[in-house]
């Protein structure tokens, strides 16, 4: 999930996090397709499929070039491994899918076309570039991280659990949360090397209780997580069919969801469907990192949320896609330098 708080642990790129313990057993999985994929250009692969702010799930591990991922499409567990293989202004990726038996030739299409989409290897970027290259702030992130693409691997069932175990919880409790829930409903895949934790496909808790997840130490979210479960089951939520919708629809729909409130809406219309231009929600913790990154203001002494607000309105329609290469910007800093006053807040 994009922008938590705070941030304090990314075991993404961390082989020790993707070693099985002696008691799980991992389900071995075969090289079942190769594909290749040509996205728009230009393209940056390592800065689309390796975000070092997002929520550290375990279902996953990056080094530049590589990416595993675990993948449940349409209830089947599959090991999938991008490698980068072309630059810039040539991209090329070859997809590597592992399953414990083949794919139909139609399942096999509708996965590529959700690669597609989730890390929005189709976005034509040269509208935004050209209005924003000459900016003094965002022009000189533009061409150091020229090809970014916003890029989540979650579905929409998946990015709500997440959001669920991130609500009132620091996030190593949060990693905590959701990795007992892995061990005790997702599949451990072992693939090209890796072993990872994969989802379950939604409807998966119909058979449990909500008192089962409690006992998980889970807390209030245990009453969501089997809510939105359910409601997945019941087929009241069908997300390609919200992809087709307008943002008014798909916000409608998205609050009727039970622990779904405003702010979780915000985060899915960026992440999960995909819209530039909506931006409305800074949280405490994005308002004391942008009053330092917009105004150079001391976090400690936030710059209000309305003056923040209006201060991106200047990127227009491209509020959300600016916002995200000053964000990525400061947290694939992190990684090399010590930044003081992030690590901070991240520690306070």
């Amino acid at each position: 999930m994009s922008r938590p708080e705070p941030v304090a642990i990314d075991g993404s790129d961390d082989r020790r996090s993707s070693a099985p313990t002696e008691d799980m057993v991992a389900v071995l999985l075969e090289k079942i397709a190769s594909l290749e994929l040509i996205p728009t250009t230009p393209f940056d692969f390592d800065s689309t499929f390796h975000k070092p702010d997002h929520f550290t799930t375990g279902d996953n591990r990056w080094r530049p070039g590589v990416r595993w991922q675990t993948w449940n499409w349409q209830g089947v567990p599959l090991g999938v491994k991008f490698v980068n293989a072309g630059v810039a202004d040539q991209p090329r990726l070859l997809v590597e899918v592992f399953g414990a038996e083949p794919l139909s030739g139609e399942a096999l299409s509708s996965l590529e076309a959700e690669f597609r989409y989730r890390y929005n290897l189709d976005l034509d970027l040269s509208a935004f570039y050209r209005a924003f290259d000459g900016d003094p702030a965002l022009g000189p992130l533009i061409r150091r991280w020229c090809g970014m693409r916003p890029g989540h691997p979650s579905s929409l069932y998946e990015y709500l659990i997440i959001g669920i175990t991130l609500q009132n919880a620091t996030v190593r409790r949060s990693i905590q949360m959701f990795r007992t829930l892995l061990e005790n409903y997702g599949t451990r895949l072992e693939f090209d090397g890796e072993a990872l934790w994969c989802m379950w496909h939604p409807g998966a808790l119909t058979g449990i209780s909500e008192a089962e997840l409690r006992a998980l130490k889970l807390g209030y979210r245990a009453k969501s997580i089997k809510r939105i479960d359910d409601s997945f089951a019941q087929g009241l939520v069908d997300e390609l069919e919200l992809r087709r919708q307008d943002r008014t629809a798909q916000m409608k729909a998205l609050l009727k969801l039970y622990g779904v409130g405003p702010a979780t809406v915000w985060y899915l219309l960026f992440d999960v469907f995909h819209h530039w231009d909506f931006f409305n929600h800074i949280s405490p913790w994005e308002q004391k990192i942008y009053s330092r990154l917009f105004f150079d203001q001391d976090p400690g002494n936030p710059v209000p949320v309305e003056d923040l607000l209006n201060y991106l309105e200047r990127y227009g329609p491209f509020q959300q896609l600016a916002v995200h290469y000053f964000w990525e910007d400061l947290w694939w800093k992190r990684k090399t330098e010590h930044i003081p006053w992030l690590e901070a807040l991240i520690r306070g």
